[in-house]
């Protein structure tokens, strides 16, 4: 019992020197636990005469209450020092930029592929869609040009096997929807094509848009007329020039290439290559299951590629496709 102020002194000295938790709680049992010094010494309290017991009593609890206020103070700083160390380890350097989630954009040529679609819908034209791996008959026969036709040396065509190929024009839809559907017929065909072909303004892979009207009484003048507004629509301005230029389609007869220059801008007065169009050869309407002495039209088509370079400006179609982020970016 005389000793009460060293085993005080000691288990200061001992809570101090616990550098976790861990060993802390080990240290308290030393004083405190079922078998602690302390504790034996309220267990010999019954050895004492009352008066003696009463003095004793006081002065273990007074170092029960002096050990237990170091035990808290201790806990409290090895928690705290805890904390900090994860608030260090886990520190947000709040000079660094945002880490924020990339936004993705519509591709350029997709962008034109929808406004596309869109004018010719609002003037009544169908959108139709279908196989990039075509028959023989539906890309090249169907559309006059028979085997061996010189025509088909113009396409560099991908062959697959089975007798199969990669589309070289959305032309086979034409076919395909033709042959499905009742005149009168109003449609466009967009989608991916493919040819044997890469340089600035050619790509092995590209996009076409074909369009399609055949009725009892389609003329050039009808051609015209809807091939021009698309152009003022699509790039949004009446100043713009347009002509046919006589030209050979197997598929057309006559044929034209469709010529475009703005009036402005610095393209002014410059004429380029936008088209090629004709009025649908007669064997054609024949392979679509019509009569061409009853039925007649035009068809035309557009690169979707060579339509998004004048809108945008940009002057190499395999920009397009090398997937540099820093070009894509201004087109979101």
């Amino acid at each position: 019992m005389d000793d009460l102020d060293g085993v005080v002194a000691e288990a200061l000295e001992v809570f101090a020197a616990a550098g976790d938790p861990a060993s802390l709680e080990q240290s308290k049992a030393r004083y405190l636990g079922k078998a602690g010094r302390l504790t034996e010494a309220l267990k010999s309290l019954g050895k004492l005469d009352p008066a003696e017991r009463r003095e004793a009593g006081a002065r273990i609890n007074a170092a029960k209450e002096q050990i237990e206020g170091a035990l808290a103070a201790r806990r409290d700083a090895l928690m705290e020092a805890e904390l900090e160390a994860r608030l260090r380890g886990e520190a947000v350097d709040v000079t660094l930029p945002g880490r924020m989630r990339a936004r993705g954009s519509v591709h350029p040529v997709i962008r034109t592929w929808r406004r596309v679609e869109d004018i010719f819908r609002s003037i009544g034209f169908a959108v139709a869609d279908g196989p990039e791996i075509e028959t023989d008959w539906y890309n090249f026969t169907a559309l006059n040009q028979p085997e061996n036709h010189p025509a088909r040396s113009m396409h560099d065509t991908f062959y697959v096997e089975g007798g199969l190929l990669l589309r070289t024009h959305t032309s086979p839809m034409q076919v395909r929807y033709a042959r499905t559907h009742e005149p009168p017929i109003k449609v466009i065909a967009p989608g991916r094509t493919y040819r044997v072909d890469s340089d600035a303004t050619h790509s092995p892979m590209f996009h076409q848009v074909e369009g399609l009207w055949i009725d009892e009484n389609i003329s050039f003048a009808d051609l015209k007329g809807v091939y021009t507004d698309f152009l003022r629509r699509f790039f949004e301005t009446d100043q713009l020039d347009v002509r046919f230029r006589p030209s050979f389609f197997p598929f057309t007869e006559p044929s034209a290439e469709i010529d475009m220059a703005f009036s402005s801008g610095p393209l002014k007065g410059r004429w380029l290559e936008i088209s090629g169009s004709g009025q649908v050869h007669p064997q054609v309407i024949r392979n679509f299951g019509l009569d061409p002495e009853r039925h007649i039209g035009f068809a035309f088509g557009s690169g979707l590629e060579r339509l998004t370079m004048l809108r945008y400006g940009v002057g190499d179609l395999r920009l397009f496709f090398e997937g540099d982020v820093r070009f894509l970016e201004q087109f979101a």
